[in-house]
């Protein structure tokens, strides 16, 4: 027997509640055409993963109290995360309100002085401030690499008329660590030092440490060329004394025809202006550094 349409108005997704109310009965609730992506809700799309499609499902039956947070509010500012970071959705209560719990679900109760809650720009729910998400993240991420990434991500500076504002500063990352104890307090203190607000990947970031780590005096961070007067090249990091700059190759710059020539103008812009410039590749970062260390000692000597 063909299922009925659902009535007009309630959304998609919508929540058990509002189709009751509604006038929608119980059977037609049940019917195979409608998905059940949490408790509570219902939906006529499959389930693809999508973050943004999981939230609005939730969203749309949680209690007034509930809000995201955790790897589910970084995403959500677009902190970037290791890809092991992902899974169920992320949300918290302020205590003494009891976590929240369900399939899909992590659920948390933090005291009310060690969070602030704000309502998201883009998808209109409410979420952890940025500041409060990085410092959630102590526990979730391991690396204190990641942790400077998804600082760095939080407090960038605009360095083109097209970039946005910083989702927070340096200073309200500070306070946020420091109001209350934090699971992973150890591993945020020492990031926190080490936060750059003019990194724009995950990827540099992380290139960026291995090079410091590795003794090498800090580069400038997108460093800009210029020579004669004129400006050649905004490079991912440099040493401007030698002429050395690092360039990380992300896939795109080898799939993307216009971004693979603009790379190749660009280098032999600074070749011509007496730079060398290191290539460096994902292996490079998240693999074995060894070899690229070695170029950029040889390049600096």
């Amino acid at each position: 027997m063909r299922a009925r349409s659902l009535t007009d108005g309630l959304g998609e997704p919508f929540s058990v509640a509002q189709a009751r109310a509604a006038g929608v009965n119980r059977s037609r609730l049940r019917a195979a055409d409608l998905t059940r992506p949490f408790h509570g809700v219902r939906s006529t799309a499959v389930p693809d993963g999508d973050l943004a499609q999981m939230v609005a499902a939730y969203a749309c039956a949680m209690s007034p109290h509930v809000f995201f947070s955790h790897v589910t509010a970084a995403e959500l500012w677009g902190m970037p995360l290791p890809s092991s970071a992902g899974g169920p959705l992320h949300v918290s209560v302020r205590a003494p309100h009891r976590a929240p719990a369900g399939a899909g679900v992590v659920g948390h109760a933090v005291h009310p002085s060690m969070v602030g809650v704000v309502r998201h720009p883009l998808f209109g729910v409410p979420v952890t401030s940025p500041a409060t998400t990085w410092a959630m993240l102590g526990g979730a991420l391991g690396n204190v690499r990641d942790l400077v990434a998804t600082a760095d991500a939080a407090v960038r500076e605009p360095m083109h008329p097209a970039d946005p504002p910083p989702l927070t500063t340096r200073t309200q990352l500070e306070r946020a660590v420091a109001a209350g104890r934090r699971v992973g307090a150890a591993r945020l203190r020492e990031a926190l030092p080490r936060v750059s607000v003019r990194s724009r990947s995950r990827p540099e970031t992380w290139l960026r440490l291995i090079v410091v780590d590795a003794g090498f005096p800090p580069p400038a961070v997108n460093h800009d060329v210029v020579a004669r007067g004129m400006w050649l090249a905004q490079v991912d990091l440099a040493y401007p004394a030698r002429r050395v700059a690092l360039e990380y190759e992300g896939e795109h710059h080898l799939t993307d025809p216009a971004q693979w020539a603009a790379d190749l103008a660009r280098y032999d812009r600074l070749v011509e202006a007496g730079w060398r410039v290191l290539r460096v590749t994902k292996g490079d970062v998240f693999g074995d550094p060894r070899d690229l260390l070695a170029r950029l000692g040889r390049a600096l000597a």
